[in-house]
C-alpha cells in the first residue's frame, strides 16, 4: 500500500485536515443553512474548483513531457471576456449568460491552439511557447478591463461560481464533469495510452503510427479550456474580473498539485486522481494557514515545505534510507533480545 502513488498525498491530506481540530472542533461539521450544506470541507472543495480544472488540463501537459505556464494568463483572459460580455446584462434572460460561455470557450479554444501549434507544429520548447502566452495574456486581459476591475451584476452569471445544485456548490459538479470526462477519455480509450507514449518516447510513437504532432496539439488545447471554465468559475463566485490579479501564479500551483499527485515531470504516466488530491491538499494548506493565524507573507514558505515533504516520501529510494534504517535497527534489537535470552 505505501509503494501506492496515492497513498503518501491521502495521508499528508488527512494529517492537514486533521491540524484543523485543534483550532476549531467544528471543522469537520457540515450543516444545512438556508437550504445548502455549508462548513469548512464545503468550503475548501468549493474554493478549490479553480485550481481542480486548471490541474486536471496541467496533468495531460505534463504527461507528454511539457508544461503550460500560460493557464493563469488564460484564466484572467476567461474572466475579463466572460464579465466583459454581461457587464450592461439585466433581467433573467439567459442569453447574455450562453453568449459569455460561448466567447469564454472560444478564447479559451484560441489559447489552447496557440500553444499546441506552437510546440506540435513550429517545435518551440513548451516552457518558452506558454511563457509567450502567459506574458501577453495577462496584457490582453488588463486591456480589456481597461486596467480597473470589472464588476457583473448580473445573477444568471454568479450563479455559475456562486450558486447551488442538490445543495452543494454548483462549481463542484462542473470539476466532476470534467473530471469523468477526461478520465473516460483517457482511461476507457486509447488516448490515454498515446499521451503516455508520446510523454515517454515522441519519436518511437510517430514510428510505431502515433500522431504525436496532434496528441500534444489536443493536450494543449483541452489546457487551455480547463483554465477558461476556471477563469469562469473564479470570476462569477467574485462578481467580478481582475485581469491583473485574477489566476496569478495558478500555474505553479497547478504544476505542484501534479507533481504531488505523482505524475513526474519526465512524461509518460499520469495520475488524475492523484492531481486531484494534490490540488485539494494545496488548498486545504492555504485554509489552514489562513484559520490558524499564520501570517499570510509566509505562506508560499509553508506550502513549499509541505511540497518537499510529499515528494520526498513518494521517492522510493528516500523511503529506503530511512525506513530501511529504522527496520535494521529495529531487527538489530530483535536480535540482541535473542541473543540476550
Amino acid at each position: 500500500m505505501m509503494k501506492s502513488k496515492l497513498f503518501w498525498p491521502i495521508v499528508i491530506l488527512v494529517l492537514i485536515l486533521l491540524i484543523n481540530l485543534f483550532f476549531d472542533k467544528n471543522f469537520f461539521t457540515i450543516e444545512v443553512k438556508n437550504g445548502y450544506l455549508t462548513g469548512s470541507l464545503i468550503d475548501i472543495l468549493n474554493r478549490g474548483a479553480p485550481l481542480l480544472l486548471v490541474s486536471i488540463g496541467m496533468t495531460l501537459v505534463i504527461a507528454t513531457k511539457g508544461v503550460d505556464l500560460g493557464v493563469g494568463s488564460v484564466i484572467a483572459m476567461a474572466g475579463a471576456v466572460g464579465a466583459m460580455t454581461v457587464s450592461s446584462a439585466s433581467g433573467d434572460s439567459l442569453v447574455p449568460l450562453f453568449t459569455a460561455i460561448g466567447f469564454v470557450i472560444g478564447i479559451s479554444i484560441l489559447s489552447g491552439l496557440w500553444n499546441g501549434v506552437l510546440v506540435s507544429r513550429i517545435g518551440v520548447q513548451p516552457i518558452v511557447a506558454t511563457l509567450i502566452l502567459m506574458v501577453a495574456g495577462r496584457g490582453i486581459a488588463q486591456l480589456i478591463t481597461d486596467g480597473q476591475i470589472m464588476t457583473v451584476y448580473y445573477d444568471p452569471y454568479t450563479f455559475i461560481g456562486g450558486g447551488h445544485l442538490l445543495m452543494l456548490p454548483f462549481s463542484i459538479f462542473i470539476v466532476a464533469t470534467v473530471l469523468v470526462v477526461a478520465s473516460l477519455l483517457t482511461r476507457k480509450t486509447a488516448m490515454g495510452l498515446f499521451i503516455e507514449s508520446v510523454g515517454t518516447n515522441p519519436e518511437a510513437s510517430r514510428l510505431s503510427g502515433i500522431n504525436s504532432k496532434n496528441i500534444l496539439l489536443m493536450v494543449y488545447v483541452f489546457s487551455g479550456l480547463c483554465a477558461g471554465i476556471g477563469g469562469l468559475l473564479l470570476s462569477s463566485n467574485v462578481a467580478s474580473a481582475d485581469g491583473n490579479n485574477a489566476g496569478l501564479w495558478y500555474e505553479l500551483d497547478a504544476i505542484l498539485a501534479v507533481v504531488i499527485g505523482g505524475t513526474s515531470l519526465n512524461g509518460g504516466r499520469f495520475y488524475l486522481m492523484g492531481t486531484v488530491i494534490g490540488a485539494l491538499i494545496i488548498q486545504s494548506l492555504t485554509t489552514t494557514i489562513y484559520s490558524i493565524g499564520i501570517a499570510p507573507e509566509i505562506n508560499l514558505v509553508v506550502k513549499a515545505l509541505v511540497v518537499l515533504l510529499v515528494c520526498l516520501l513518494q521517492s522510493p529510494e528516500f523511503r529506503k534510507k530511512v525506513f530501511g534504517a529504522f527496520e535494521v535497527k529495529k531487527t538489530e534489537k530483535k536480535r540482541e533480545g535473542v541473543s540476550v535470552s
